[in-house]
């Protein structure tokens, strides 16, 4: 660092009173109210971190698995992976391809790109009534990232840099890892 540099701050804020995300909840006003209540306001060159969960619940990604029909190869995985048939069935069709399978464990290369357990389908805390439910990640994250910042623009006069993070497992690791699903205003690799 130069001298005459003018020091770097990182600041990581997490917005309070976010409500449980429904269908169709428009979430750049959730994060206005949300910044307005924590008395902040966007500026240029922040970005916005938003879950992949709330977009989806969002966007509607809601499946009843009781709606869901396996396919006799979603039967076979299901009956090696120890997995619900009619899970194993939206894993699947969210998949390009399976990676591993064993136990109770069943890797996937994701539509999406990416490789990860059960094609990223959440089964936690998903909010609705019963044990049938399951949000699979948002469509288009990179355009749901789009649209969230340039509805922010709209109203807020700042499009900030927007990333849509999910929560990774990987191989011989404890917890998780924070990754970016989809982006926008913000180079993909810094």
């Amino acid at each position: 660092m130069h001298s005459d540099s003018a020091p770097v701050q990182l600041s990581l804020i997490g917005l309070p009173g976010i409500p449980s995300v429904q269908p169709g909840d428009d979430l750049a006003r959730l994060i206005v109210a949300s910044l307005e209540a924590a008395r902040l306001a966007l500026q240029t060159g922040d970005i916005l971190v938003v879950t992949s969960k709330l977009v989806a619940k969002a966007e509607g990604r809601f499946v009843d698995l009781r709606t869901v029909t396996p396919s006799e190869r979603a039967q076979e995985v299901a009956a090696i992976t120890r997995k619900d048939p009619r899970l194993v069935e939206l894993i699947l069709r969210e998949s390009t391809g399976i990676s591993r399978m064993r136990g109770e464990v069943l890797i996937v290369r994701h539509r999406l790109g990416f490789t990860l357990a059960n094609a990223g389908i959440d089964h936690s805390n998903v909010g609705r009534d019963g044990e049938d439910w399951v949000l699979l990640l948002p469509e288009d994250p990179d355009r749901s990232a789009r649209d969230l910042r340039e509805a922010l623009g709209q109203l807020t006069g700042v499009r900030p840099g927007v990333v849509i993070s999910d929560s990774h497992g990987r191989p011989f690791r404890i917890g998780t890892v924070g990754v970016a699903v989809g982006l926008a205003g913000i180079p993909a690799v810094w």
